[in-house]
């Protein structure tokens, strides 16, 4: 089903559909099946594989984003649609995903009007289509908000409100997440409310996340099967000697309550349909088999909804689920030989999800948690009695508020013991290890080296899969080390990366927040732990200079005529004193780089010519034919109408 969903050019799909049937007709071959039944699993496949690719994200054919002509970029519009959530902070405005009768679109206010989910409003503005990342590491909200079925966005110019029809069950998420902040505080508060309803529900300071991402412990915010098996085991115990009529609805009730106050994500469903189905098989007396019941539950899930492949979250949940199924009783014996039964057992199942989660880090983050196991275990102590007593507390805020407080007294303590404890471990030497994102083909050569040693069963596969390890791993040392320059445009941002021999340099057009945001992600997506220096051409904002200076040993805002940056391999100088135009190298390759118009014209007055040469602004017809005539001159621009690009040396 996954051929059908990922977005691979045909030829891609078609090869590793009929690579797939060969190697089911040859498994089939050596169980001695019969010809029938062989034709009715490749039969299987391809409907498999036909329903992914019905059901991969693409907009629906009444979508918002048909009104928009291809020689348009907007369109004036007049429309009356109801939230989907509350408004949230972004950039200097706020947006928030609403709702048409014929599909979805984002909005975007230049205030932060207070609008809550499930209101209705009427609405002018220009509709536009979502911008897609500049760059595969810098995704944008065309490829963020595809899975969600989003693919326009109106720029709201004037809006009013229409209705507000009861919500009672957001109504009842704001009211315990405001409850547990009131008691707890901003940060305490809000960790007690991410663990009953998760942080997609409860936003949390970016510190907070950060922290929590660098310790390896995002999972502990994210509601997944670890809140729901604290909360179903809770509710078993309490019910252990009861009857079935007491059990049975304790279960689903809790299930069900859980499910609706953490919303439909895919982590979620993922643990509703686990946890059901493992406490009817339990409560019917058969024997469960875990690894075929994570297995049913994800093709169950993958029919009703193909696009779940893409989630990472979906992606994360599952690999995670595996990783404990297949590999934490291995580990156990293992690690049994030298450590106590009461320690083995609790690094094991940290280490167990993080080793099948690595693969996915490396694809989707580039960067490794180094302390995740160490964290995990620590935090577990505190994790259990916190997610279990803030779902009491939820309980209380809604049933008995004047006991919230008596709860709390106890409770957050805890709640700031473990943000302490994740704000240490982020801090550590090297807590995030830069290794890059991988491609998918290196990650296949690791992952085919890796899995013999995670598994038992296919022990005797290791020695011959054991080459392909030191070959992923030689290759990416060769792509690390080699010299290379990035340009990468999203106007009006523009960011220049040279790399030789695993060191780096950094030339931003912008020096505001957002740019450093967006360095940083491009810089972890490459594997770059710091770069040598950093150039900015803007003037250094006081709110930006604690990020900046985090991604470089040295930040420079103005560079003078007869200065320059270096470091071994890599230099960057002024061309003149009358313009921003530069002079780039990495190794042997040199660039020109001329990121606006005034240093074009003080390029060509200079008469410059040969070598490469970057140009950060669309080139008129004139302008080209000028380039062509100029020998021994290769230049790259940004392609035409297009707001944003990137070229690699």
């Amino acid at each position: 089903m996954s051929l059908g969903v990922l977005p691979l050019p045909l030829a891609a799909r078609t090869a590793l559909a009929v690579l797939l049937g060969l190697l089911q007709l040859y498994c089939c071959s050596r169980r001695g099946w019969p010809l029938l039944r062989r034709l009715a699993l490749l039969l299987a496949l391809l409907l498999l594989v036909t329903w992914g690719w019905i059901g991969r994200p693409q907009p629906l054919a009444a979508d918002p984003v048909h009104w928009i002509s291809a020689a348009q970029r907007s369109v004036p519009v007049q429309l009356q649609v109801g939230l989907l959530q509350d408004t949230r902070p972004m950039g200097e405005g706020c947006a928030v995903l609403a709702e048409l009768p014929q599909g979805r679109l984002r909005l975007r206010f230049r205030d932060c009007p207070q609008l809550q989910q499930g209101w209705r409003l009427q609405l002018e503005g220009r509709l536009q289509r979502l911008r897609s990342g500049p760059h595969p590491l810098l995704p944008g909200a065309a490829e963020r908000l595809a899975g969600k079925g989003v693919w326009s966005e109106l720029q709201v110019e004037r809006w009013s409100l229409i209705a507000r029809p009861p919500t009672p069950l957001a109504d009842l998420r704001r009211r315990i997440a405001a409850e547990l902040r009131r008691v707890g505080g901003q940060q305490p508060g809000g960790l007690l409310a991410a663990l009953v309803l998760g942080q997609a529900m409860v936003p949390l300071p970016l510190s907070v996340k950060e922290a929590f991402r660098a310790a390896g412990l995002s999972h502990a915010l994210a509601a997944s099967g670890f809140h729901l098996s604290v909360l179903l085991g809770a509710v078993l115990l309490l019910t252990r000697r009861a009857s079935a009529l007491v059990r049975w609805p304790a279960a689903f009730g809790a299930m069900a309550l859980f499910g609706l106050l953490a919303g439909g994500q895919a982590s979620v469903v993922r643990a509703l349909l686990m946890g059901a189905m493992a406490f009817v098989l339990k409560e019917s007396g058969r024997r469960s088999r875990p690894l075929a019941l994570l297995l049913l539950c994800l093709l169950l899930m993958l029919l009703w909804r193909p696009s779940w492949v893409l989630d990472v979250g979906f992606q994360l949940s599952a690999a995670a689920t595996a990783g404990l199924i297949l590999s934490t009783g291995p580990l156990e014996a293992r690690l049994g030989r030298w450590l106590p039964s009461w320690a083995a057992g609790a690094m094991a199942i940290p280490l167990a999800a993080s080793l099948w989660t690595l693969p996915l880090q490396l694809l989707h983050f580039g960067v490794v948690p180094s302390y995740a196991v160490l964290a995990n275990v620590l935090a577990a102590p505190l994790l259990t009695p916190l997610t279990l007593g803030a779902m009491a507390m939820a309980l209380m805020a809604v049933l008995l508020p004047p006991l919230l407080a008596a709860m709390a007294f106890l409770l957050v303590p805890l709640a700031q013991l473990l943000l302490a404890l994740v704000q240490l471990m982020a801090r550590l030497p090297l807590a995030q290890l830069p290794i890059g994102r991988l491609g998918p083909l290196l990650l296949l050569l690791a992952l085919a080296g890796l899995l013999p040693w995670w598994l038992p069963a296919a022990r005797r596969w290791r020695l011959l899969l054991l080459p392909l390890l030191p070959l992923a791993l030689g290759l990416r040392l060769w792509q690390q080390s080699r010299d290379q320059l990035l340009l990468v445009r999203q106007a009006p941002r523009q960011w220049i990366v040279a790399r030789h021999q695993g060191r780096a340099g950094l030339v931003s057009l912008k020096a505001d927040p957002s740019s450093c945001r967006r360095a940083e992600q491009l810089a972890q997506g490459l594997g770059i732990a710091r770069f040598d220096w950093l150039l900015l051409l803007d003037p250094l904002p006081a709110e930006s200079k604690g990020c900046w200076s985090r991604l470089a040993l040295t930040t420079v805002d103005r560079l003078l005529p007869q200065q320059r940056l270096q470091s071994p391999g890599l230099e960057v100088s002024r061309l003149s004193a009358d313009s921003q135009g530069l002079l780039l190298s990495a190794g042997r390759q040199r660039w020109q780089v001329l990121p606006d118009r005034q240093a074009w014209w003080s390029w060509r007055r200079q008469g410059r010519g040969g070598g490469s040469l970057w140009l950060g602004f669309v080139p008129t017809a004139r302008e080209r034919r000028e380039l062509q005539k100029r020998r021994g001159l290769a230049a790259w621009w940004p392609p035409a109408g297009s707001t944003s690009g990137w070229h690699q040396s």
